[in-house]
């Protein structure tokens, strides 16, 4: 009787060979594992897919909102933005009128609707030498430097067409010297209109 031949079997039931019997794991672990891991993989791309769907029903996130905002409906701010220059108050600029015309007269005319219109007037008379008969259009304005910002735009809109020019003068005083194809001031109406459109705040940057 084989060592391996349980005791009381006598020699019915015999075991022969050398060989244990292989024990196998139980599979119930392994399944565990595997339905852990796909439920895992299960959740993740459940949660991807989720982001997804909130990123296209959203409109495309940051970019997309970017896009929005420089697109054609950008609206401009309400608060408009205030002028850095203020302009000159017509009573606040001393013109100095002079005749380069041979047309005798047409200073003190000029002067005179100047006058009327709020301007305070200085000199009246003929155009120094350097000017008389040499000035093509309806006129010119000439001043220093600084008038070219606060004087000229606010006398510009009394005498259309008039040129600028600078000079060394250390005064705030301006000159209209009138031209040879000079025939009259900007009419009172346009005139005043000018005068409002140059006083209106600058147009309010988009915001785009």
């Amino acid at each position: 009787m084989s060592m391996l031949t349980p005791p009381g079997m006598g020699g019915k039931y015999r075991i022969t060979g050398d060989a244990y019997p292989r024990m196998r794991r139980p599979r119930r672990r392994r399944r565990i594992v595997v339905s852990a891991l796909v439920a895992v993989v299960a959740l993740g791309l459940a949660g991807w897919g989720t982001l997804q769907l909130i990123d296209v029903f959203g409109g495309g996130g940051t970019d997309s909102r970017a896009k929005t905002a420089a697109g054609p409906g950008c609206k401009p701010r309400k608060n408009p933005v205030t002028p850095v220059h203020v302009p000159l108050k017509p009573g606040q600029i001393t013109v100095n009128v002079y005749n380069a015309t041979p047309r005798a007269g047409l200073a003190k005319t000029t002067a005179d609707e100047l006058k009327k219109r709020g301007f305070a007037i200085g000199k009246v008379g003929n155009a120094p030498a350097a000017y008389d008969k040499k000035v093509p259009g309806p006129g010119m304005l000439l001043g220093a430097t600084g008038a070219g910002e606060s004087a000229f735009p606010v006398l510009r809109t009394q005498l259309k067409g008039a040129t600028l020019k600078m000079d060394a003068r250390a005064t705030a005083d301006v000159d209209l010297i009138i031209g040879t194809a000079f025939k009259s001031l900007t009419p009172p109406k346009d005139a005043t209109a000018a005068l409002a459109a140059l006083a209106k705040p600058a147009p309010a940057p988009s915001a785009c």
